[in-house]
């Protein structure tokens, strides 16, 4: 760590109300945006130290304001503070830091929790969507009103198409030509992919407060009982609709192999991990309508089919938005989705039959 970052971190750690002499501050867990410190006092209390990106982030303070307002209105409704992430306040009051290193916020430690980057057993994809449903069920009485859209169009799947559709018209790279069978994947869904916001529009839907990144490594467990206690990373949260938050966690928990598998025989939709997270999602969050039940599975293909045409658009586009470790990796990215859609549409009865059975 280089003398400038020293200082950037002691001034700082300055702003905020820590109440004793701070002791360490080394890098902690494996995040790609932000940059983030494990700070521990004199007396061996721990916090956690984010330099909020504002280079992926446009507008850091209502970013702030949502956390602030959703993690206050979760505080009144928890009877336990590992439940919730807590804010520490600025010297002036204020939920975060800007000073000319950028942007800062402290919370408190969860003591006692781990982070899983990969479910250990079954269990734990459980207690991940218990963890996110019940997040759902204590926040579906807030103002969503009051939430930024801190990404716009974030899950506007025909807004996502429409760029599509610009990118291909370009064509940059001269790479359209050699993926014109995922391209015609694509596109061969684009109206039924468009059936949820059109359902948000008229209304059919309700815009809940949503968390729109639903990874099994945004939620702690409990280290002894391995129960959920509480969701973490809540930069995206904002207004969206429950049917993506869940389908989000399909997507990436229920796939039998890895996000840029190049083998796509090992790539499948598990219906006994769909099954898994369907059961602790609406064990925990029962205040769902019966349209949003129904459309659980559709959310699934869609942010499914979704993710896979923001990888081959920018794949088209010159790789320029996913971080790459090898040539072709947002090709290969997009074709295990396109592997999950056409194996949920094999399965698509199935998915419906295990919704209703647990709901």
């Amino acid at each position: 760590m280089n003398q400038l970052t020293n200082q950037a971190l002691l001034e700082t750690l300055r702003q905020f109300r820590l109440g004793d002499a701070v002791l360490c501050c080394e890098p902690y867990g494996g995040g790609h945006i932000n940059s983030t410190q494990l700070v521990t006092d004199r007396n061996g209390r721990r916090y956690i130290l984010q330099k909020i990106s504002d280079r992926a982030f446009k507008d850091v303070p209502a970013l702030m304001e949502n956390i602030a307002l959703v993690t206050d209105y979760l505080r009144q409704r928890s009877g336990d503070d590992r439940h919730v992430l807590t804010l520490v306040p600025a010297v002036d009051g204020a939920s975060y830091v800007h000073n000319q290193y950028g942007y800062w916020r402290i919370y408190n430690f969860i003591e006692d929790s781990i982070c899983l980057q990969m479910p250990e057993t079954d269990q734990d994809f459980y207690e991940s969507a218990v963890a996110f449903g019940q997040f759902q069920q204590s926040l579906r009485d807030f103002p969503v009103k009051k939430l930024h859209e801190i990404i716009p169009n974030f899950h506007n799947t025909p807004d996502r198409y429409r760029l599509f559709h610009e990118v291909l018209a370009k064509d940059p790279m001269g790479r359209a030509k050699d993926v014109q069978r995922e391209i015609d994947f694509i596109l061969a869904r684009e109206a039924e992919m468009g059936t949820a916001q059109r359902m948000l529009e008229a209304g059919e839907l309700p815009q809940r407060v949503t968390h729109n990144d639903t990874k099994l490594n945004n939620v702690l467990l409990d280290a002894k009982t391995r129960k959920a206690l509480c969701v973490i990373d809540l930069d995206t949260v904002m207004p969206g609709l429950s049917i993506f938050d869940f389908g989000d966690s399909i997507r990436f928990g229920a796939s039998t192999g890895a996000e840029d598998e190049v083998d796509l025989d090992k790539v499948t939709m598990s219906l006994d991990r769909f099954r898994t997270y369907t059961r602790g999602f609406l064990s925990s969050c029962q205040g769902l309508t019966e349209t949003e039940l129904g459309m659980l599975p559709m959310g699934a293909k869609t942010m499914t089919l979704e993710c896979g045409m923001r990888f081959l658009t920018d794949y088209i586009d010159g790789d320029h938005y996913f971080a790459i470790h090898r040539d072709g990796q947002n090709l290969d990215r997009c074709r295990t989705q396109l592997k999950l859609v056409g194996d949920m549409e094999s399965k698509w009865s199935e998915m419906h039959t295990i919704v209703t059975e647990e709901k």
